[in-house]
């Protein structure tokens, strides 16, 4: 039975570590709740992590990284629990500066727990840590305190990360094989053309034969190849950097996210992700209390794909007009309809915000769903060009040797 090395607060809001043996993380965090204490974390032994001292004390501060929104998400999640248990929240605060797994994230911790204690809201210390926060996450954490309910809208909040990064995991694993099979294949053809067909060529010109078209072709692409490799490289480099300088412009980034959408499969795909996060951040808001036009407007902010998000602003700006949501979202034609729907049905019976999250819930399992189907085209689909390209090489040569001895093709 594995052993788990665990942390948890008494009811004495004191920090305690140990080791359990369980057979699964879960079976430690039941155990440890239901000897009353509060468990922060169970981890397997031998993974744990170094202590917090010894991890600062081998990391410069010149090579500090910036906190990531999933450590955003742990502190998230952290604090919810400790509040739950019926903590203060400075003092929660002060538990987790101790139990930090890097000394950025403890110094934001002590900043935060600095103006906490100095009499200031928790949401206006969150928004003072530039860069750690979202305006979505400010505005969640402020009505969570005009409501009483600070904790549950932590938790909340902390649910809402786990299910992005989830959704955000899922595509990035999916594309994983697709990339190493572009990889392979540009490989291919490099070693191919710079390797293999130049040992070849001392025998077509020693032949003094004319070779067929095709080889010509190839064997231009190959002494191309090995001339200009450096030319390659720096055009490729180019037009990376002037694509990306270009898309840092409004007007680029909107023309171009327009034509991501009307792509035969990835713009359906783009599409969904996209209307699964608004549908999430506007749902998670209005049940913390945030009005509609507020929240368009934080939604707006966490949107990836500009030509949706002009298009939500011009519905925010119809709904301050008094002619609902659901109606100018759909004349925009840029939201898929059924979410539409979904959304008019949520605000004819006044159950907006369950609707949305409902939303929510039904594009993440259409997202994994496309992603399958896009993955079950585009994988043959590059194995066949990888193969086309091999064999349009082999055949070359193949047809060249034959052509100077003369044999029938």
């Amino acid at each position: 039975m594995p052993v788990f090395q665990y942390k948890a607060v008494t009811p004495a809001g004191e920090v305690m570590e140990g080791a359990m043996d369980a057979p699964t993380q879960k079976g430690v965090i039941e155990r440890l709740r239901d000897m009353g204490y509060t468990p922060l974390r169970a981890v397997e032994a031998g993974t744990v992590e170094a202590p917090p001292s010894q991890r600062r004390a081998g990391s410069p501060r010149l090579f500090a990284r910036a906190i990531t929104q999933d450590e955003v998400g742990v502190v998230t999640r952290e604090i919810a629990t400790l509040l739950r248990a019926g903590l203060a929240l400075d003092r929660s605060l002060e538990i987790l500066v101790g139990l930090a797994d890097s000394e950025r994230v403890a110094e934001m911790l002590r900043r935060v727990r600095n103006e906490v204690r100095g009499g200031a809201a928790l949401s206006k210390a969150l928004e003072s840590q530039t860069g750690v926060f979202s305006r979505f996450y400010v505005n969640m954490v402020r009505a969570g305190e005009a409501g009483g309910a600070l904790a549950d809208v932590l938790t909340r909040l902390a649910e809402f990360m786990e299910r992005s990064k989830e959704l955000r995991e899922s595509v990035k694993s999916a594309l994983i094989y697709p990339t190493i099979l572009l990889l392979v294949a540009l490989a291919s053809v490099v070693v191919l053309l710079a390797v293999v067909v130049p040992q070849f060529e001392p025998i077509f010109e020693q032949s003094g034969k004319a070779l067929p078209l095709v080889t010509e072709i190839v064997l231009g692409a190959g002494a191309f190849m090995r001339a200009y490799w450096w030319a390659l490289v720096l055009g490729t480099v180019a037009v990376v950097f002037l694509a990306s300088r270009q898309l840092q412009t409004p007007d680029a980034k909107l023309a171009w996210d327009r034509r991501v959408l009307r792509l035969p499969v990835a713009g359906d795909l783009v599409g969904k992700v996209e209307m699964a996060r608004l549908a999430r951040t506007l749902g998670t808001l209005l049940r913390n209390g945030v009005s509609l036009v507020n929240a368009i407007s934080i939604a707006r902010e966490t949107m990836g794909n500009a030509w949706m998000a002009l298009g939500l602003a011009e519905a925010g700006r119809e709904l301050k007009t008094g002619r609902g949501f659901a109606k100018p979202l759909m004349e925009t034609r840029r939201f898929p309809s059924f979410s539409v729907h979904m959304i008019q049905v949520g605000e004819e019976t006044g159950r907006l915000d369950q609707m949305l999250l409902d939303v929510a819930d039904v594009y993440d399992a259409e997202v994994a769903r496309a992603v399958k189907r896009a993955l079950a085209l585009l994988e043959p689909a590059m194995i066949l060009f990888l193969t086309a390209v091999v064999g349009t090489v082999i055949l070359s040569i193949l047809a060249a040797m034959l052509s100077i001895y003369d044999l029938p093709i």
